[in-house]
């Protein structure tokens, strides 16, 4: 019994060898024709769209073998990624072809190349948002497309998947955050509907505060002279402070927003020396706790305007470390 399955796995393995010898003796000939005839280039990724939107007319195992086939010649660019628009055929998606015959291609295509150059390649043809539409619409989620890609052995894909889906997500959001500033929406209504977003999309506090503060940021005209522009931003930021101080209830989202705090007043010159009266606004308006801005000022912060922000810090920092001690003293006696 045992030498039997050992006799068939290699009778398999030595049809699988074949095959793929006769894939690259295949890819090989194509490349030579098209090098040669440049003309045929264009020629060929229309027929290969048009045998695509007739797979319900080969059988599984040679659907498999065109996957395997096409995924190479992706692989090597002699096809070019938009030949997948056939595989969203509303009959194809449907019946289920689409989705199983993607399973073997990308497989095919991310074992000659990787994960990365696939994604730069879906980029280009505007195809890497599109992959849920492998599916029918009411399985059209990030949750069934990674189950099911993950079962199928390929996890890198259902993972960037998982991740464009966030990107676009974090984008949507600060698109319509700008937008519900700009109408004058009140903070209760903002705060909602990002708390809703948050949990809808999986996206942590410390990503969001980020976006909250390049949104409350960009919603206004700053002044190009330096004298002015921090009192501007006093006031501007004073008003968006009940905001802020929604989405700054961990120390990782209060650190997240004074490395964006300093990233934003390196970037723009004229808010050079604005920084420190920023931060002692928000830890006035409790958006900021002492904790964070002491571990910020030791060896948190980034190397943008190092120097010059740390010398700012100096005195309000000896303030708080002085005012923590106190406050620990006090505690003891009370003891």
């Amino acid at each position: 019994m045992l030498l039997e399955q050992n006799l068939i796995t290699a009778d398999m393995q030595k049809h699988s060898l074949t095959f793929w010898w006769l894939v690259e003796c295949w890819v090989s000939v194509f490349n030579k024709l098209i090098r040669r005839y440049k003309y045929l280039e264009k020629g060929f990724e229309d027929e290969v769209k048009k045998l695509l939107l007739f797979l319900k007319g080969f059988s599984e195992s040679e659907r498999n073998k065109l996957a395997m086939l096409t995924g190479v010649l992706l692989a090597n660019g002699t096809l070019n990624a938009s030949i997948l628009n056939s595989l969203y055929n509303e009959n194809l998606v449907k019946e289920g072809v689409s989705a199983a015959f993607a399973v073997k291609l990308f497989k095919s295509w991310i074992n000659e190349k990787d994960i990365n150059a696939v994604a730069a390649s879906l980029r280009k043809v505007s195809m890497d948002n599109r992959l849920m539409e492998l599916f029918p619409a009411n399985k059209q989620s990030v949750e069934h497309f990674t189950k099911y890609f993950t079962e199928a052995g390929l996890k890198e894909l259902s993972e960037y998947v998982r991740n464009q889906q966030t990107i676009g997500a974090r984008k949507e959001l600060q698109k319509e955050l700008q937008e519900q500033m700009s109408r004058g929406d009140p903070f209760k209504d903002i705060i909602l509907y990002v708390k809703e977003e948050m949990k809808k999309n999986n996206i942590p506090e410390p990503v969001v505060i980020g976006i909250v503060w390049s949104s409350v940021m960009s919603t206004v005209e700053w002044n190009k002279k330096e004298e002015l522009v921090a009192e501007q931003a006093i006031k501007h930021l004073k008003q968006y402070s009940p905001l802020l101080a929604a989405f700054t209830t961990q120390g990782q989202s209060e650190l997240t927003l004074l490395l964006k705090i300093q990233e934003y007043c390196y970037d723009n010159i004229h808010f050079m020396k604005a920084f420190q009266k920023i931060v002692v606004l928000f830890y006035k308006a409790e958006v900021l706790s002492e904790e964070p801005i002491l571990k910020w000022y030791k060896d948190a912060h980034v190397a943008k305007g190092k120097s010059v922000f740390l010398e700012q810090m100096k005195k309000f920092v000896e303030w708080l470390k002085n005012a923590e001690e106190e406050s620990e003293s006090e505690a003891e006696e009370g003891d």
